[in-house]
C-alpha cells in the first residue's frame, strides 16, 4: 500500500519506519512549516494546571522553569508523549480532539483549583479557551507558534507522485487540509484521486477537502494510524 503523510518531518518520522518495516511504501510532503513566536515571559508559579493541545506547543516552550508535577493536560498520545519525554508527571489525555479534552478538564481541575495556562498555536481548530472562559475558568492563553503554509514543492517528487497516486492520505488540521487542497490545484491533480482513501482528523478538515474525489473518507484520532490500514 502506498501511504502519504503531510505534517513535518519531526512528528512522523517514526511513522514512517513503522509503515516502511510493516512493507508498505510511504511518500512524505510537509504541507505546513511551524516557527516560534516569541511570547512574555511566564511566571509558572502562578497557575495550578497546564494545557497542550499540540506538540508543537511544548517544543517551543521553554520548559527549565515550569514544575514538572503540575497538572497536564494533553489533547492526544502524541503531545502526551513530548510531555512525558519532557518530564511530565501529572498527566490527563484526551482521545485526540478538543471535544474530549474539554470534558476532561471540566471532570478533573475544578474552577476553585487555581488558575490555568493554555499553551498553543496561533490558529487552532476549536476556541478551547473561550469555552472554559465561559465556564467561569480563569485561564490565560500563550501562542508560542505559527504554522506556515509550503507554497513550493520539488518538481521530481511531484511528478512520481503524478505517476503513482497514494492508496491513502492523512491529513491532520484544517490548516493543512487548506494547503493540500492548494497543492492539488497548483499543480493541477484534481481529478487523479478517485482510488484514494482521505484520513482526517476531524469533519471540519475533511470538508475543505470535499471538492476533490476520493474512493472514501475516514475519521481518526491520532494514534489510530495504523489500526485504520486494516479497515481499507
Amino acid at each position: 500500500m502506498h501511504i502519504l503523510l503531510t505534517r513535518p518531518l519531526e512528528d512522523c518520522s517514526e511513522m514512517i519506519m513503522k509503515f516502511k518495516s510493516l512493507g508498505h511504501q510511504v511518500s512524505h510532503i510537509p504541507l505546513l512549516t511551524v516557527d516560534r513566536i516569541d511570547h512574555v515571559e511566564i511566571d509558572f508559579s502562578k497557575y495550578k494546571g497546564i494545557i497542550f493541545t499540540s506538540a508543537n506547543a511544548l517544543r517551543f516552550l521553554n520548559l527549565k522553569e515550569i514544575d514538572k508535577k503540575i497538572l497536564c493536560f494533553c489533547v492526544g498520545g502524541a503531545t502526551e508523549k513530548i510531555a512525558r519525554s519532557a518530564g511530565f508527571q501529572n498527566l490527563i489525555t484526551a482521545e485526540g480532539n478538543v471535544e474530549n479534552l474539554k470534558e476532561l478538564i471540566l471532570q478533573n481541575f475544578e474552577k476553585k483549583n487555581g488558575k490555568l495556562i493554555y499553551v498553543s498555536g496561533e490558529v487552532v481548530s476549536a476556541d478551547l479557551n473561550s469555552y472554559l472562559v465561559k465556564e467561569g475558568y480563569d485561564i490565560n492563553r500563550v501562542i508560542n507558534y505559527r504554522a506556515k503554509h509550503n507554497l513550493k514543492f520539488n518538481e521530481k517528487f511531484v511528478s512520481e507522485l503524478k505517476s503513482q497516486i497514494p492508496d491513502l492520505v492523512y491529513i491532520y488540521s484544517q490548516n493543512s487540509a487548506s494547503s493540500f487542497l492548494s497543492f492539488i490545484k497548483n499543480y493541477q491533480l484534481e481529478l487523479l484521486w478517485m482510488n484514494t482513501n482521505l484520513m482526517c482528523i476531524s469533519e471540519k478538515t475533511s470538508s475543505i477537502l470535499n471538492e476533490i474525489k476520493w474512493k472514501k473518507i475516514f475519521l481518526f484520532n491520532p494514534g489510530e494510524e495504523e489500526f485504520l490500514l486494516y479497515k481499507i
